[in-house]
C-alpha cells in the first residue's frame, strides 16, 4: 500500500509536534522541581559517593536513592565554617530549616530526599568529645529511621561528592551544615571571641541577635522570675546550674540598652544584673563561645535579647 504525500505530511507534523510538546513538558518537570523545597538544586553527576546518585538522583525504579549508614561521626573543622559534623567517610551532614527538633520531625518531602538523602539512624555513633544523649532517631517520611542530633534530622547532599565539601551550605536560604551538637555550623561557635565587654551581644545564627557575657557565653533569662519587683526565683541547685551574672558596669557594656540595667540582692546575698529590670544567668551546659545549649530547657530558660526578652519564648 502507497503512502500518499498527504498522509507522510499528517505523521511527520504529528512527530514534530510530539518531539515539541516532550521537550515543553521536560522544561516545565524541570521547573516545578525547582518550586520544590529542594533548594533549587539538582543532585550532581555521579551523586554521593559510590552509591550512585547518577544525574537524576534516582534509582532504576524511580526512588530516591538509598542513603549509607553513617557510621562513627567525625568532625571536619573548616576556616569558614567552623566545626562541621560529618559521617564516617568525612561527608558533610546537614540540617532543614524547615524541619523540628523539638518534636523530632522531617519536612523533606520525596522530591526534596532525591537531593538531600535523610541518613540512616542505625549504626551512628557520637562523634568524639560530642555528649552521645544528643544522638537520636526520627521516623522519615518514607517510614525508614532517620539520624537526629539533638532533635535535627540529619541529611547528605547529593552534590558533595568528595569528603569537606560543603556545597548545600546555605541552599535555599534553609540548608545549613550541622555543627558537632546538632545546631547550624558558625564560625562564632569554634572561636573565642576575644576583648569582649562585660555584656555585648552577637548574632547567633540560629536565634539572631543575644546577649553574651566578657567570655562570649550566652546569657539567659527565667520565665518564672519577675521584673517588678525585681525577684529570682532560681535558688539551690537551680543556681548552680544556671549561675547568676554578677553585676556589670554601665560603662562596661556594648549595645545594651540601659533602660531598667539594674542590679538588685538575690535571697542568698549577692548582687545580680538585669536587663530591663529581668535578672540575667549563665549555664553550666554550654561549654563554648557561641553554645546555646541552654535555649528552651524545660519551657522556661531562653536566650536574652538586649532588650531583656527571652528569644523564641512560647507566647
Amino acid at each position: 500500500m502507497k503512502t500518499s504525500w498527504r498522509s507522510a505530511s499528517l505523521v511527520a507534523t504529528a512527530a514534530a509536534l510530539l518531539a515539541l510538546t516532550t521537550a515543553c513538558g521536560q522544561e516545565k518537570g524541570d521547573t516545578s522541581a525547582n518550586g520544590q523545597n529542594v533548594g533549587n538544586a539538582a543532585p550532581a553527576q555521579g551523586g554521593y559517593g559510590s552509591d550512585g546518585y547518577g544525574s537524576s538522583g534516582q534509582d532504576e525504579a524511580g526512588a530516591a536513592p538509598k542513603a549509607k549508614a553513617a557510621g562513627k561521626l567525625a568532625v571536619w573543622d573548616s576556616k569558614k565554617l567552623g566545626k562541621v559534623l560529618t559521617d564516617s567517610a568525612g561527608f558533610t551532614l546537614y540540617r532543614f530549616d524547615k524541619d523540628t527538633a523539638q518534636p523530632p520531625r522531617s519536612n523533606c518531602d520525596a522530591a526534596c530526599r532525591k537531593a538531600w538523602p535523610p541518613v540512616p539512624a542505625g549504626g551512628a555513633t557520637a562523634a568524639p568529645g560530642v555528649d552521645p544523649s544528643l544522638i537520636g532517631e526520627v521516623t522519615a517520611a518514607d517510614g525508614t529511621g532517620q539520624l537526629t542530633v539533638d532533635g535535627w534530622p540529619m541529611y547528605r547532599y547529593a552534590m558533595d561528592t568528595a569528603p569537606g565539601e560543603a556545597k548545600g551550605q546555605g541552599v535555599g536560604g534553609t540548608w545549613y551544615a550541622s555543627a558537632p551538637d546538632g545546631k547550624k555550623a558558625s564560625p562564632a561557635a569554634a572561636e573565642k571571641p576575644a576583648d569582649l565587654a562585660g555584656l555585648s551581644t552577637r548574632k547567633d545564627p540560629e536565634l539572631g541577635e543575644i546577649v553574651v557575657d566578657k567570655n562570649g557565653m550566652t546569657v539567659y533569662r527565667f520565665l518564672k522570675d519577675s521584673a517588678w519587683p525585681i525577684k529570682s526565683n532560681c535558688v539551690g541547685a537551680c543556681a548552680q546550674k544556671w549561675p547568676a551574672v554578677a553585676p556589670v558596669a554601665k560603662n562596661d557594656t556594648a549595645n545594651i540598652p540601659l533602660k531598667g540595667y539594674m542590679t538588685f540582692d538575690r535571697p542568698d546575698g549577692t548582687e545580680q544584673q538585669t536587663l530591663n529590670c529581668w535578672p540575667v544567668y549563665t549555664f553550666s551546659g554550654d561549654k563554648a563561645p557561641g553554645d546555646t545549649n541552654g535555649q528552651g530547657v524545660g519551657g522556661t530558660w531562653y536566650a536574652a535579647a538586649p532588650d531583656g526578652k527571652p528569644v523564641r519564648a512560647a507566647k
